[in-house]
């Protein structure tokens, strides 16, 4: 898994900055993921119970009204014991202990997380960009050269065909790319692929 991690202005509301040490020790777990994902999904606080829901279903694959007692019992309990006061230590989150409400954290609203999941036979954007640069160079060489069958094409048309297709991927993966935040899809963008 490729996390790409951006904040908008660097720091935390104490004063510290979360390194991307910590970022990846949060990311780490799956189930804090989901309730990243979850958070910022959201405007202001969820209960710990609506939260272990949601946590539940994407773990067991069904919807959120289908989650039994039994099933959630589990989940609430790490969530309460390991998981939110991990966040809330690394100022993810604050936790209202009294009304059992958790809220995202300007640190965490501030924080976009790509995640781009690649199985073997998958290439990264920055390579598929790099053999989209090397055709367009050996396509203006086979231009410029005249090779056969090339020869009846022109720069300029090599240059059209270049903006064109680089400008078609860019847009390809601009939505991609916003599938595979945290936060932007009903399910988490790792649970997408199970589909």
């Amino acid at each position: 898994m490729v996390s790409t991690l951006t904040t908008a202005d660097g720091s935390n509301s104490n004063g510290g900055e979360l390194s991307e040490d910590e970022i990846f020790e949060v990311l780490s777990n799956r189930r804090r993921r989901f309730v990243i994902h979850a958070l910022k999904r959201r405007e202001g606080a969820v209960e710990v119970s609506d939260l272990s829901r949601h946590v539940t279903a994407w773990e067991v694959g069904v919807e959120p009204d289908e989650v039994t007692y039994e099933d959630r019992r589990n989940v609430y309990s790490t969530l309460q014991r390991t998981h939110l006061p991990k966040l809330e230590e690394k100022n993810v989150v604050t936790i209202d202990e009294e009304e059992n409400l958790v809220r995202a954290t300007p640190e965490l609203e501030n924080l976009d997380i790509h995640v781009e999941v690649l199985k073997s036979r998958e290439i990264p954007w920055s390579l598929y960009y790099v053999g989209l640069a090397g055709v367009a160079v050996s396509l203006l060489l086979a231009v410029a050269t005249d090779t056969p069958g090339f020869a009846a094409l022109a720069p300029l048309d090599v240059g059209i065909f270049t903006v064109t297709v680089f400008s078609v991927s860019s847009i390809v993966h601009h939505v991609v790319g916003r599938r595979a935040r945290l936060g932007n899809t009903g399910k988490p963008p790792e649970l997408r692929k199970r589909q």
